[in-house]
């Protein structure tokens, strides 16, 4: 296993390690059990995951003599809402799970970002560790601390900033990804090209054959790629106030997308329409050339992303969405732009009217 430190200001309580590699999850139970002197471990992953995956792992945990139960919820972003919530802490109460007790997710962003919820709350706070097992979990979500449910008006709308105890990135579990959802993940390994890498950007120009294909030492080299980029900027800002809302570049429009369409346009597809729609908005305020511009496009594209808007999906509905954004402060929506690629920078806000003639353009 490689590992990538995560330092938060110096606090060692707060900081984690980053673990990966492939075919690690044997290595996984025996560093848990070195490392977590926990008295219960309570797995929670979805329908999807847990057949796969579940029973093998807690064979893993049980042979290194861990107290694991494993706790099944539906797959799906309209699991990630207050009702599961409510029932996995009632089954928590119910298996006895306290102070003492850590919390394992083993799944993709909504089980991630549950379980992290969860354990941020339960009993004032419990530990827990991510085991993430998609590729847009493993380059995004399982690292930074934010956990989050959505409401009725919008995504990850209540929710706190806790961070895991580790990170295990098993590039194995990428072997039985659905395309779906391994398309959402390179959605946002293109995002950390655009807004931080130009070499990244330009490798997944040069191998998209390659990565569309699962090479796994490709997908290891980018994986840990993203990685760094995403910890180096969660060390500078933990709580998302200044640099780390550069992460968010394609999801104002992105997520009111995804949100407009009841989730049925994935978070991958809905961020790739986002960061074409701040590209262009970009250009069309004079800060990004029509090259760059047209690179982005041709690699979302290429990728197998979608590259316009559903026509079911109404202009107003999303812009709609983006006013309850909760990252618009007071009546700015404020987007991430782009003065050239690797080069993002946050604008106060946008005219609403270019907002939906962009909009209109993608469809």
């Amino acid at each position: 296993m490689k590992k990538i430190k995560v330092n938060l200001d110096r606090r060692t309580s707060h900081s984690y390690e980053i673990c990966t590699g492939t075919n690690i999850l044997d290595r996984i139970g025996v560093v848990i059990a070195k490392n977590n002197a926990a008295s219960r471990y309570a797995v929670i992953s979805d329908s999807n995951v847990a057949p796969l995956y579940g029973e093998q792992f807690l064979t893993l945990m049980r042979k290194m003599g861990l107290n694991a139960t494993l706790l099944e919820i539906a797959a799906g972003e309209t699991s990630k809402n207050m009702e599961t919530t409510l029932s996995v802490v009632g089954k928590l109460i119910a298996l006895g799970i306290d102070r003492d007790s850590v919390l394992i997710a083993l799944g993709g962003g909504v089980i991630g970002d549950l379980t992290g919820f969860i354990a941020s709350l339960y009993m004032r706070s419990i530990p827990y560790i991510q085991i993430p097992t998609s590729l847009l979990a493993q380059v995004d979500s399982s690292i930074g601390g934010k956990t989050g449910i959505d409401l009725p008006e919008g995504k990850n709308l209540l929710g706190t900033f806790y961070q895991p105890k580790m990170v295990f990135i098993d590039l194995h579990f990428l072997a039985t990804l659905p395309e779906e959802e391994f398309n959402n993940g390179l959605a946002e390994i293109v995002k950390y090209g655009i807004i931080d890498d130009r070499e990244l950007f330009a490798i997944l120009e040069e191998k998209i054959e390659a990565v569309k294909n699962r090479d796994m030492d490709i997908l290891e080299m980018i994986v840990r790629r993203a990685g760094k980029i995403k910890k180096g900027i969660v060390e500078i800002d933990e709580k998302d106030v200044g640099i780390r809302r550069i992460l968010n570049f394609g999801h104002t429009i992105g997520h009111a997308l995804e949100a407009s369409s009841e989730y049925t346009v994935s978070h991958g597809n809905a961020v790739a329409v986002g960061m074409i729609a701040a590209a262009r908005t970009s250009e069309k305020l004079h800060h990004l050339s029509p090259a760059d511009r047209s690179r982005i496009e041709h690699l979302i594209s290429a990728m197998g992303l979608l590259d316009h808007i559903p026509e079911q999906v109404k202009t107003a509905d999303i812009i709609s969405r983006m006013r309850s954004d909760k990252k618009k402060k007071g009546d700015a929506i404020h987007f991430v732009l782009l003065k050239k690629i690797g080069v993002p920078f946050i604008n106060g806000s946008v005219d609403e009217g270019l907002v939906q003639d962009i909009i209109e353009e993608l469809r």
